[in-house]
């Protein structure tokens, strides 16, 4: 199984340091490698998540987003997605752009870094409203529940998750950013986007696509999936096809990229190549998808319940340490090792609570020849 899930990243990560090495020599090799564990380790909380959202789309758009959703991820994000913001920041034709993270990385550099925090406040927002909205949810496990019960209690307001994240996002342009109209515009841009997503994956899942199929295929749905109602957070969305799978497709890049957001500013701490951090972070990206994959067919996420939870409090340091950065420097390894951090102590959490109740053998299963769509609810 791990061959069969992992084949296509080790594939790429032979190319791509094979690449490296008639690049840049064994400098260039190094820091690929470097870099491809800097995404891996900023990141790992995102295949958590991904793999929540995954576990609930139809088989054929799990599929585009493993196909087409990786070439976004790696060549996009990774490649395109810097030489876009040096387009716009720097008023560039996108030829002079390219060239000039080619012969001048330095410049490549001082263009990406003005541009940070504007790019800081758009995915730090969607990240923390997706931390938010996890948290003021009642959930059946709780992994803190001296945190999570109140928490819970409290959500029950409505909008509240608008109101802390607005409201933290205007105290950090407030306080700290040199250009609050502009951090305010792509904070607000980063909340809207995630409501907006959120609300129509929500809206095509809940009216029309999963009864469509329902109505086709019998009660229970295609191929004995059942449909679940939805529920507050995109991560718990019923088994999506149609338009609903599309939004849930385009709620995961839109999640990707707010994570690629700190591993691209972060990795020219390492290298201004832009050829060396683009291998580097498209290695790490495979990883993460292939992670995802492993994730969902070995239904780890039912086995160690609060697995989920641990991502989810990675997510909101990684947005926290985002709004910090519109000011002040964090570096990469407070953000990875919090991240790291969290999602290891919610993974023996649950191999203790497992074991304490004896309920680890049943939710594991072998995981061989599982499909990669869950019917489990």
């Amino acid at each position: 199984m791990i061959l069969r899930t992992f084949g296509w990243s080790f594939a790429i990560t032979a190319l791509g340091l094979v690449a490296a090495f008639f690049y840049g020599g064994l400098a260039g090799f190094a820091l690929v490698a470097v870099l491809a564990i800097l995404e891996i380790s900023l990141s790992f909380d995102n295949a958590v998540v991904n793999a929540k959202v995954l576990d609930r789309m139809s088989p054929f758009w799990q599929k585009i987003f493993l196909t087409i959703g990786i070439a976004i991820a790696v060549f996009g994000m990774r490649l395109v997605f810097p030489l876009l913001i040096v387009v716009i920041t720097a008023g560039l034709g996108p030829i002079e752009a390219f060239d000039l993270a080619l012969n001048d990385p330095d410049k490549y550099h001082a263009a990406m870094e003005s541009a940070y925090p504007t790019i800081a406040a758009f995915g730090g927002m969607f990240l923390m409203m997706l931390f938010l909205n996890f948290v003021f949810e009642d959930h059946a496990h709780k992994w803190l529940p001296w945190l999570e019960r109140p928490l819970a209690r409290i959500g029950k307001l409505e909008q509240l998750a608008v109101v802390v994240a607005g409201g933290s996002l205007a105290l950090v342009a407030g306080l700290w950013a040199k250009d609050p109209g502009d951090v305010m515009i792509a904070g607000v841009l980063g909340m809207v986007t995630y409501i907006l997503v959120n609300g129509l994956g929500e809206l095509f899942s809940g009216a029309g696509e999963i009864g469509d199929d329902e109505d086709e295929d019998g009660e229970d749905g295609a191929e004995g999936e059942v449909a679940i109602p939805a529920r507050k957070g995109p991560s718990d969305l019923a088994l999506a096809t149609g338009k609903a799978g599309f939004f849930l497709f385009l709620y995961l890049e839109v999640l990707d990229a707010s994570f690629s957001f700190d591993g691209v500013i972060g990795a020219f701490a390492i290298s201004t190549d832009p050829i060396v951090i683009a291998l580097g972070l498209g290695i790490g990206a495979m990883y993460i998808r292939s992670l995802t994959v492993f994730l969902v067919r070995k239904g780890t996420l039912h086995e160690y319940v609060y697995l989920e939870h641990g991502a989810h409090w990675a997510i909101g340091a990684l947005a926290t340490c985002m709004l910090i950065s519109i000011a002040h420097h964090v570096p990469e390894w407070i953000t990875g090792g919090l991240g790291a951090g969290l999602i290891i102590a919610a993974f023996a959490s649950s191999v203790i609570r497992n074991r304490s109740t004896g309920e680890g053998d049943a939710g594991s299963g072998d995981g061989e020849g599982k499909p990669l769509h869950s019917t489990k609810v």
